[in-house]
């Protein structure tokens, strides 16, 4: 079976989206953003024939075009745990990473290494330096409620998700920076800005 790398987004809409970030930079910024990191990742996934991307979606029913061709599926109700879960549900059987979409250096080169890791882990996890993680795999063999009682968007969400991962065995992806205040905005080259 093939591995499935699914991106967890929202859809982009303008007020909607990077809220915190928006808070900073305006509405509009954001959502270019949002937008352009978004696309740029989609894009280089599905050219990437090791696995298939898979683009889940919030609010369930949003339409909007991308410039790249993959699967859709509603990500569904609940917190981020619960409907990380429900992914990882839908393709039980196979070898799956989430990753997120506003993670500006993430490449398809990091999910070939999350399925890598597999062959010697049970779950991988791509940690954010803020404490959180941008990207977790885990192979068919998974704990039962691998995200309960995580505290997301905080600097505990890892650690708070590897509580629930206790006596398996767990890899680590290169730490990177997602984007959710103007800090982090600022922090990426002129030329990484393409939605100024």
């Amino acid at each position: 079976m093939k591995d499935t790398v699914v991106v967890f987004a929202r859809a982009p809409r303008l007020g909607a989206v990077k809220r915190r970030l928006a808070r900073d930079i305006g509405d509009r910024a954001a959502l270019r953003f949002h937008v352009a990191t978004m696309t740029q990742l989609v894009r280089a996934l599905a050219a990437d024939r090791h696995f298939r991307t898979v683009l889940a979606v919030t609010p369930d029913h949003a339409r909007f075009r991308l410039p790249a061709r993959v699967a859709r599926l509603a990500q569904g109700g609940g917190d981020l745990g619960v409907r990380m879960q429900r992914a990882f549900r839908r393709f039980r059987h196979g070898r799956v990473a989430i990753i997120g979409c506003d993670i500006p250096d993430a490449e398809p080169l990091d999910a070939l290494d999350a399925f890598r890791a597999l062959g010697k882990a049970q779950a991988a996890f791509g940690p954010a330096a803020d404490g959180g993680y941008w990207l977790v795999a885990m192979s068919p063999r998974r704990p039962a409620r691998p995200f309960t009682a995580v505290r997301w968007s905080t600097e505990f969400a890892l650690a708070d998700t590897l509580a629930n991962f206790a006596g398996w065995r767990v890899a680590f992806l290169r730490t990177l920076h997602d984007v959710d205040t103007a800090a982090d905005w600022h922090r990426l080259r002129p030329v990484e800005r393409p939605w100024r």
